[in-house]
């Protein structure tokens, strides 16, 4: 199996755990993944630790403690990181909070893309963008916002594996392909 099957299987049966205690508890279990992937983007070494085939299950699970601990994790958060660190899928940490962050976002209604424009939006500009396309999605988008001057207007949606193309550079090239057909 490769990782990202593994890792998703892992986070659905959290998430199934999760469910029977309710919505409160699988968006705790969402932010206890969220600090965590957080630490790790802080400290490489850390990231190492928990990666090192030569460091044993007990020595990760000491650590995890500590670090589970300093992010108020719940018992059955602390129970899980032991369980990967026993059967030797802390490796997967990420990708397993990536997983169970897209089924929270689907038990939720929640869609998450990313808005590309030319030019910075300001913090007002980007609510209203958000809450349009949301309204015109039917679902509650939560959106990132990135610049690239080389779109020239308009704006580039990403939401999942739908890439809506409203850019300038989009519209002169369907120009551009039209004036060559000869239409």
């Amino acid at each position: 199996m490769t990782g990202d099957i593994v890792a998703r299987r892992y986070a659905h049966a959290l998430f199934a755990i999760g469910r029977e205690q309710g919505l409160e508890e699988l968006e705790s279990y969402g932010r206890t993944f969220d600090k965590l992937t957080g630490l790790l983007d802080q400290s490489q070494d850390l990231e190492r630790l928990l990666r090192a085939p030569v460091i044993s299950a007990g020595e990760k699970n000491a650590v995890l403690d500590k670090v589970l601990k300093g992010v108020d994790a719940s018992p059955i958060m602390f129970s899980f990181c032991h369980l990967l660190a026993e059967k030797t899928r802390l490796p997967l940490l990420r990708a397993v909070a990536a997983a169970y962050r897209t089924q929270l976002d689907e038990a939720k209604g929640v869609v998450r893309g990313t808005v590309v424009t030319a030019i910075p939006l300001d913090r007002r500009r980007e609510e209203e963008l958000a809450a349009s396309l949301g309204k015109k999605a039917g679902a509650q988008l939560v959106l990132g916002f990135e610049v690239d001057p080389d779109i020239l207007g308009g704006l580039v949606l990403h939401l999942g594996n739908t890439v809506m193309d409203a850019s300038l550079r989009a519209q002169l090239r369907a120009l551009i392909d039209t004036i060559k057909r000869g239409e």
